[in-house]
């Protein structure tokens, strides 16, 4: 089985985008190569690659990119030298692997495929409701018996592998709801009515009518977050979990090996590989 009939099983599974000329595509190598085996994973890093290197496959899927853009083109184009990525060029290249992009395709999933998977492995898909009236990327709601913030915040940890977590809120603040939210950007959604809003502003919502906590992917500071600072100086049990884009989508690219296994019939094994928590913590001394 060639590389290019692997990625026809996983296109062929998607949803059909008309027309599409986005970022799903071929980042390097050679699709015309016998698959040797395929490695799912987030984002294609050195550690990503030198195992699927031990494990012989020379397909990786991603979601995300491979080469330092938003755009992700297939290689560097800048007008300066990129020393890692030259180096990173070079270690897919001797070893023949072939680097695919499964971004758009993911999401455009009814439920979106990636929170799809986040939910399984967090084991809340039986806990979760897809809200789609609030016009918010991936947004669902999981209702969980009562913890704590702090609670909360490590089971994550523990269930995704991750070195920590930034919260926002009180720790110790009693919380029985959790809504998964997109980038908190400063960009514009419509109301129910075509006017504009923040997108913020719909998050500040949910949290007042629906959760308590929200797992956001980027986040910035001036808005929901602080509102959640202003709501917990209020004595308000709000809160906000931020473990950064990468963290909050990895577990789906672990069901992606569950499901395009199943397509693949064992033609080729499919390995998860963790692209790992990029982020460390120095705590202050006391």
């Amino acid at each position: 089985m060639k590389v290019k009939d692997v990625i026809k099983v996983l296109l062929d599974y998607h949803p059909h985008i008309e027309g599409y000329k986005g970022c799903d595509d071929y980042k390097c190598g050679d699709p015309e190569i016998e698959c040797t085996g395929v490695v799912t994973a987030l984002t294609p890093n050195i550690t990503v690659i030198r195992k699927a290197i031990e494990l012989n496959a020379n397909l990786i899927i991603v979601h995300e990119p491979t080469f330092y853009t938003s755009e992700d083109g297939p290689g560097w184009f800048e007008e300066f030298d990129n020393e890692v990525y030259e180096q990173k060029k070079k270690l897919l290249d001797e070893h023949r692997i072939v680097i695919f992009r499964d971004h758009d395709h993911m999401h455009m999933h009814d439920p979106d495929s990636i929170f799809t998977g986040v939910l399984k492995y967090l084991e809340w898909e039986d806990k979760a409701v897809v809200d789609k009236n609030t016009g918010l990327f991936a947004h669902f709601i999981v209702k969980i018996p009562e913890t704590t913030v702090e609670e909360l915040a490590q089971y994550i940890i523990e269930h995704i592998g991750l070195n920590g977590a930034r919260i926002v809120g009180d720790k110790k603040a009693n919380v029985s709801s959790i809504a998964f939210v997109g980038h908190l950007y400063p960009i514009n959604v419509k109301r129910k009515d075509g006017t504009l809003t923040e997108y913020s502003v719909k998050v500040i919502e949910t949290l007042e009518k629906k959760a308590d906590v929200i797992l956001p992917g980027e986040v910035i500071d001036w808005t929901t977050l602080s509102y959640v600072r202003d709501a917990m100086d209020l004595g308000m049990n709000k809160a906000v979990i931020n473990i950064g884009h990468f963290n909050w989508e990895e577990l789906g690219m672990k069901y992606m090996k569950d499901w395009l296994g199943e397509l693949l019939k064992d033609k080729v094994q499919v390995t998860y590989v963790p692209s790992g928590d990029m982020y460390q913590y120095v705590c202050r001394r006391d």
